[in-house]
């Protein structure tokens, strides 16, 4: 008889293996390379194993590795209850596995069967976790047994927000503003879109409220560049709170304009279609270029500078200075999950100082009579209140110029007795509740002597 031949024992990948394999990669990139989730996204969406995925399976991947970042403190206390020891510390991808798997089990319903046998697979052929295939089963089948009954009696907000958040914001607003904000961050934020004009129009054509700031509120749907009015730059996207910031600068037509910390272009294309003369500036590359081709498909014109804010010296000065400085930005967990994950109170610190240093380069470029406006998209004082009060007694030839809710169709309780605007997530309360909310930002307004 002729001799049979070796039948190959490879087999077709299970369907939704590549996207959890993405959810695995993107909590990984945070939780043990310790870089921000946007960046560990743009990286595996560019790679040969992940850059072929539909659009549904990468918004799935987001979602839930966004979750995960979101809840981590729950889905641990889960998975400590079913782990009989600790895990090795050669474990490969293990704890993003299970973590992964525990939050589709428990935060997004998904059905047990498949997020266990897709984990699993996942385990198999990722090198260091391998061998705790059966562990990943055993514990995954429990918790989506018990998951829920749990975490029934936890308190939710405590198990997710890092302590050294807690006690700051606690002693900064008091424990029951804390609470709130921590409750509001935990939520997944809308869309919001900024229009260059007829916002009622556009709020019906996308199906949209106006909110009583002038930004347009969406709930999340599908690719941005799908919807209406993308392609022919009439609007862009950005937060209400982040939108404030140019308002708050007032008119600025006919104005030259300075937006140090530009990019990726939100304020610079609002300052833009208000008839300032912008001229953009930011020390990174890749970001203005983003900030070139949003300029580009809003039909808006800026002048775009590569530099370093701290340094940059154009050899004049400028009617209005808008300051964004870098931050902690834990005004906006809401859309970025992984900063509970990755900043500590050594990262405020660290924030302030350089804060400081722009703010008193920014000074020098702000002609006589003329506006800086200082903001920051974080919830730390130390980042917003208390460095505008160092700033002005170290520079006496600049005033607060007050903030008025009425300018930008704000809440007086957004305006401190101080007259700076801070924005709490839990502000701008909508109906359906997954509309409301609006990131934590602050912003003061100062004027220059004659």
């Amino acid at each position: 008889m002729p001799a049979r031949q070796k039948t190959s024992r490879s087999r077709t990948p299970p369907a939704g293996l590549a996207a959890r394999e993405l959810v695995v990669r993107l909590v990984s990139g945070v939780l043990i390379d310790r870089r921000p989730l946007e960046h560990v996204l743009a990286e595996a969406f560019a790679a040969p194993r992940f850059s072929g995925l539909e659009p549904r399976d990468r918004a799935l991947a987001r979602a839930v590795a966004a979750t995960t970042l979101r809840r981590q403190g729950e889905l641990e206390h889960v998975l400590g209850a079913f782990l009989e020891r600790p895990l090795p510390r050669d474990q490969g991808r293990l704890w993003p596995i299970l973590l992964a798997g525990a939050a589709q089990l428990v935060c997004l319903d998904m059905p047990p069967h498949a997020v266990v046998d897709l984990a699993v697979e996942t385990t198999r052929r990722d090198r260091g976790a391998h061998r705790f295939a059966k562990l990943v089963n055993a514990v995954l089948r429990r918790v989506g047994e018990r998951g829920r009954e749990l975490l029934a009696a936890q308190d939710r907000v405590r198990l997710n927000i890092p302590g050294f958040l807690w006690q700051s914001w606690s002693a900064a607003y008091g424990p029951d503003t804390a609470r709130r904000i921590a409750e509001a961050s935990l939520r997944e934020a809308p869309l919001d879109i900024s229009v260059k004009s007829d916002a009622a129009g556009w709020a019906e054509r996308l199906g949209g409220v106006v909110l009583p700031t002038g930004s347009i509120r969406l709930a999340p749907h599908g690719r941005i560049e799908d919807l209406a009015g993308y392609a022919e730059g009439a609007w862009w996207v950005q937060d209400a709170a982040a939108a404030l910031v140019a308002r708050i600068a007032g008119d600025v037509a006919n104005r030259s304009v300075a937006d140090l910390c530009a990019a990726p272009g939100g304020k610079t294309a609002a300052l833009a279609a208000a008839g300032g003369h912008v001229t953009a500036v930011d020390r990174s590359a890749p970001r203005l270029d983003r900030l070139r081709r949003n300029l580009e498909r809003l039909s808006l014109e800026a002048e775009v500078v590569a530099a370093d804010v701290a340094s940059w010296s154009p050899g004049r000065t400028f009617d209005v200075v808008v300051l964004d400085a870098p931050c902690t930005a834990t005004g906006t967990i809401r859309r970025h999950p992984d900063i509970l994950r990755l900043k500590g109170p050594e990262d405020v610190a660290r924030m302030a100082e350089l804060q400081a240093s722009m703010l008193a380069h920014a000074a020098s470029l702000v002609g006589p009579g003329g506006l800086l406006v200082y903001s920051t998209c974080s919830l730390q004082p130390e980042e917003g209140e208390h460095r505008i009060e160092a700033f002005l007694a170290a520079h006496p030839d600049f005033q607060r110029l007050p903030i008025d809710a009425a300018e930008f169709g704000g809440e007086s309780a957004w305006i401190g007795a101080n007259g700076d605007l801070r924005t709490q997530p839990f502000y701008l309360a909508q109906e359906p509740a997954e509309l409301s909310g609006i990131d934590g930002f602050y912003v003061a307004r100062l004027r220059r002597g004659p």
